[in-house]
């Protein structure tokens, strides 16, 4: 299909070297929409099998805005009260800045599941990094960003919500015990389609995703067999996904979606709600080509994709069920803003 292509992904973002920011540094990162294949990205499962995700990063935002504090204590933790304080914290600890603080916003719900502390952490190491003068490597944002996580916050999970939040766009994610990140090239026709047939709800419902993810991944190291066909199948989705994409067929990746959520609800019975639940069946009835949960569910936002000539009709179907949440996609990634 016709349309510009999307650039290469660059692990490397230039910056004026060894010098300083003066005055307020603002970056923002992108959350992301995850089609499939997510819990195969987390280890062990992903260093032992290899693990598959299928992404796109939307405009939904975390900003974090850096400013220098030379009366700060401890990294300038005045400033980091709240549910992002833990983070922004070990993120300062972290770099040894004391001289700074960090304040961040988000224009996405709480709880959403769409790898908003991902956004997060993104956002406040790019700020650093661009305070301190250096070069952004996004590779290694979004691993810190992914250690921060795991040994400080202790939140088990995955890397994808983090390459997502860093490099942007449309991604093929490849995970073994380390990452190879493509870039799935949309044309605009495809584009456009996605954000106008896809539709985001949110259930309003807390998600217990660091439980899930634990639960998981001990049934797979049973060796529980419902598990391990679920992620393989899903893994095996999320590939056919990408070449969807690549061929600009979103009825196919609606379909696959679908598909997807039959082998995700099975992982855990906590993973879906009634709400959830709902509004797959719902936005089925009202002609959508599939529905799933977003991140590790249990709540969060659900991802509808709606046939051509049913977007309206699904979306009138899933309204009253939870918040909608507009989005477009996103391809800069991790970016300053100021």
């Amino acid at each position: 299909m016709g349309g510009a292509a999307d650039p290469a992904p660059s692990a490397l973002v230039t910056a004026e070297p060894g010098t300083r920011a003066a005055g307020a540094v603002v970056t923002r990162a992108p959350t992301r929409l995850d089609f499939g294949g997510g819990w195969t990205d987390v280890p062990p499962y992903c260093d032992r099998e290899g693990g598959f995700v299928c992404n796109v990063a939307i405009n939904r935002y975390a900003t974090a805005t850096l400013t220098r504090d030379a009366d700060a204590s401890a990294g300038g933790a005045e400033l980091t009260a709240g549910a992002d304080a833990p983070l922004i914290r070990a993120a300062l600890r972290r770099s040894r800045a004391a001289d700074v603080r960090i304040s961040l916003a988000n224009d996405f719900p709480v709880g959403a599941g769409l790898g908003g502390s991902s956004a997060a952490s993104a956002a406040v190491l790019g700020a650093l990094a661009a305070w301190r003068g250096d070069a952004w490597d996004l590779r290694a944002i979004a691993e810190e960003g992914r250690r921060i996580e795991v040994e400080e916050l202790g939140v088990a999970g995955g890397r994808q919500d983090h390459y997502a939040a860093t490099f942007g766009g449309a991604l093929a994610l490849t995970f073994t015990t380390s990452v190879e990140v493509r870039r799935i090239v949309l044309s605009e026709r495809t584009r456009g389609t996605l954000e106008r047939r896809a539709i985001l709800v949110y259930t309003g419902e807390s998600r217990i995703s660091g439980d899930n993810i634990v639960e998981v991944l001990n049934a797979y190291r049973a060796r529980e067999h419902r598990v391990l066909f679920a992620l393989a199948r899903m893994k095996a989705l999320a590939g056919q996904m990408a070449a969807a994409l690549e061929q600009g067929d979103v009825d196919q990746l609606g379909a696959l979606v679908g598909e997807h959520w039959t082998h995700q609800r099975a992982l855990h019975p906590a993973i879906p709600t009634p709400r959830i639940d709902e509004i797959v069946a719902r936005a089925a009835a009202a002609g959508a080509l599939g529905a799933k949960a977003m991140g590790a569910s249990g709540g969060g936002c659900v991802l509808v994709i709606a046939a051509e000539d049913t977007v309206e009709r699904v979306r009138d179907a899933v309204a009253p069920l939870g918040t909608l949440v507009p989005f477009r996609l996103d391809f800069e990634g991790l970016t300053r803003t100021r």
